[in-house]
């Protein structure tokens, strides 16, 4: 009789590892797909900045290349306060996440910047087949000058930002881009 006791508690401990080693798989299995899930919202949004950079560079290529701007001088984003101000603790951009940013730069929602100076604000990436504006995929862009609070202001370089926007339900992934730019003027010393 004793025999049979111990048997059926080797039996029980057997099983209560099998089971913790089928939740364990199960686990591991099951978040693997949210992982790639993610990681591929992830580029999508990176692609989506990378196309708001290509739109952007064009158009300022094309402001600079017809004469309707000579220099960056004007076209920064300065407000609201402190959003080029790497002293400003409440503002300053790189201190804000994106959604932060967006939510500064459009605080209605609608689609439209409130500020000054937004070269693109939640611009459509995609459209569809009947050639409506998607809005899961979205890019805002703007320039900031990188010599505000420190160097002498140069009006020849400027930093844009575009922000890439993955809209899902209310779950909404993004990714930044941080270029320099900067332009030639003829007759300027280098």
């Amino acid at each position: 009789m004793r025999e049979k006791g111990i048997a059926f508690i080797v039996v029980i401990i057997v099983m209560a590892f099998m089971l913790t080693i089928g939740i364990a798989l199960l686990t591991v299995t099951g978040t693997g797909p949210k992982v790639a899930g993610n990681i591929r919202t992830q580029q999508e949004a990176f692609n989506v900045a990378e196309a708001g950079f290509d739109t952007a560079w064009t158009a300022i290529d094309d402001f600079f290349a017809n004469g309707t701007w000579t220099s960056f001088e004007g076209h920064y984003l300065k407000e609201p306060y402190g959003i080029d101000l790497p002293s400003s603790q409440n503002n300053y951009f790189r201190r804000l996440t994106d959604t932060e940013i967006l939510n500064l730069i459009d605080p209605d929602g609608d689609g439209n910047s409130s500020l000054n100076n937004v070269l693109f604000c939640n611009k459509s990436y995609l459209t569809s087949l009947s050639g409506q504006s998607s809005q899961r995929y979205t890019y805002t862009v703007f320039l900031i000058d990188d010599e505000t609070g420190g160097a002498t202001s140069d009006p020849t370089d400027a930093l844009l930002i575009c922000i890439g926007c993955v809209r899902s339900g209310s779950s909404v992934t993004t990714s930044r881009l941080e270029i320099l730019l900067a332009v030639e003027i003829p007759g300027a010393s280098t």
